[in-house]
């Protein structure tokens, strides 16, 4: 057995050395090609330049930035040998591009040829070098798993005549997937105990009992006839923060989308990850660093204008804090300007509010109408409990009782929830629950067609809701 850390490690460090190797082999290509002036006799003279050594120590490092954001450290194991080749060769491609307008600007030749082959020998140097170890490595984690020889501890969330046939299946493949189960849980939908070859757990501190049994895997198994049960069981799943796999019968319930997560012996469904790609999760989240750092910096003037007003307006504290549940179930406490009177919830019952509150203060009701008071979100999107764009954060109360009605928000868990949404695009701030299910509609479609794309249709949207002010 490996751990996700040490394997992911390998690929960094070897994807490191290897471009280091890259780049040194390209100047020495450099510097024999005819067509280059480098200025320089002996070749040691011109590795030992001061600008050589300075591309030497930078280069590499844009070229990990580019690996990093195209999202191949974010997949460890069980991955698809395809799917590495077009990420090798599309981040390759445009670490060569970077590179070339960057560091290799005052090489342009007068014959365009001459520049084609510079940019082609700088590609295939690259290509060669990262990827014949990211394949001798993935090659080899592979041929691990396949003959059990590293196997990942997984728990299966029933133990019924599902769990009994998936467990069956999964041991008498004659090239392992890597599930090595050590135990079920029992639900309540009939145990056929005497059958299961491993110890049955009851339905209680699930978080305890991953974290004694070093769980790194969960599959849900359970009887047609007793589906309606993972309604409950999905809530209590998330907050593991562990990959969560699916018989695409059970997930269908849920939701239409089947994402696959092998194509070999029973479809497993992975419910614990969403639409967009891993390199798309990773720019997303670069985005929403930059973008919030910067709009803390400009927004601060206005904030402090507001607290003085909120001051004089009533009595209380100028930021307004509440718990809401957000990414894999977690929860956080969302910030905002004061919008109403202090004690709005006095007597504990959570209410949501609506144009003619009685409860709104007179600035409440301007920063509300432009959507002032979600400024200091901003602040949260920067700590990485929300995202610029992504579902609205709801509170645990309303939750239960969403997923009585529409089981599926659970899969909501699955991204961060967002400052805007296409949901309050489209929608608005909704009243009751009836109309938190009528937006999730949205949101439902969003988690379907996640891009950068449609990220700044929203935004765009966003911005033109706050200006005309129609936030209520």
């Amino acid at each position: 057995m490996i751990g996700v850390k040490r394997q992911t490690a390998k690929y960094v460090i070897c994807d490191y050395v290897m471009s280091n190797i890259a780049w040194l082999l390209f100047n020495i290509v450099r510097f024999y090609m005819p067509v280059v002036a480098s200025g320089y006799v002996e070749l040691d003279n011109f590795l030992l330049s001061k600008n050589v050594l300075i591309g030497q120590l930078f280069m590499p490092l844009i070229m990990m930035m580019v690996y990093y954001l195209s999202g191949y450290y974010n997949i460890t194991f069980f991955k698809s040998r395809l799917q590495e080749l077009f990420t090798t060769v599309s981040s390759v491609l445009i670490n060569t591009l970077i590179l070339f307008f960057t560091a290799l600007i005052n090489d342009i030749l007068p014959l365009r040829t001459d520049n084609y082959e510079l940019i082609f020998i700088l590609f295939a140097l690259q290509f060669i070098c990262i990827y014949s170890l990211r394949l001798t490595i993935t090659t080899h984690a592979t041929h691990k798993i396949h003959n059990r020889e590293w196997y990942f501890n997984t728990l299966v969330i029933g133990c019924g005549k599902q769990a009994l046939k998936l467990t069956k299946e999964l041991n008498e493949r004659t090239k392992s997937l890597g599930y090595n189960v050590v135990g079920y849980v029992d639900i309540g939908e009939g145990s056929t105990a005497k059958e299961l070859p491993y110890t049955i757990y009851p339905n209680n501190d699930l978080a305890t009992l991953c974290n004694k049994l070093n769980i790194k895997y969960i599959i849900v198994a359970i009887d047609d006839n007793r589906q309606i049960r993972l309604n409950a069981v999905i809530n209590e799943l998330y907050p593991l923060d562990r990959p969560i796999k699916m018989q695409s019968t059970v997930f269908h319930n849920l939701i239409g989308r089947v994402k696959l997560s092998n194509i070999y012996g029973q479809p497993l469904v992975d419910v614990s990850t969403c639409a967009i790609s891993a390199g798309g999760r990773n720019m997303k989240r670069l985005v929403d660093i930059i973008v919030s750092a910067i709009a803390l910096v400009i927004i601060a003037p206005i904030i402090a204008v507001f607290a003085v007003l909120i001051k004089r307006d009533s009595k209380g504290p100028v930021f307004y804090r509440q718990e809401r549940i957000g990414y894999h179930h977690k929860p956080f406490y969302i910030y905002k300007l004061r919008t109403m009177y202090t004690n709005a919830e006095s007597d504990g019952t959570p209410r949501l509010s609506s144009s003619d509150d009685d409860r709104i203060t007179p600035i409440g009701k301007f920063m509300r109408k432009y959507r002032i008071d979600e400024l200091p979100q901003f602040w949260n999107i920067l700590k990485g409990d929300m995202s610029l764009v992504g579902p609205r954060p709801e509170r645990e109360f309303y939750i239960k009782q969403i997923i009585e009605k529409a089981p599926y928000y659970a899969l909501m868990y699955q991204i961060r929830p967002g400052l805007t949404s296409w949901g309050m695009v489209k929608y608005g701030y909704a009243q009751s629950v009836d109309e938190m299910i009528e937006r999730l509609q949205y949101d439902i479609v969003y988690l379907e067609n996640m891009s950068m794309l449609v990220d700044l249709k929203i935004i765009i949207h966003t911005v033109l809701t706050v200006v005309t002010g129609k936030g209520m």
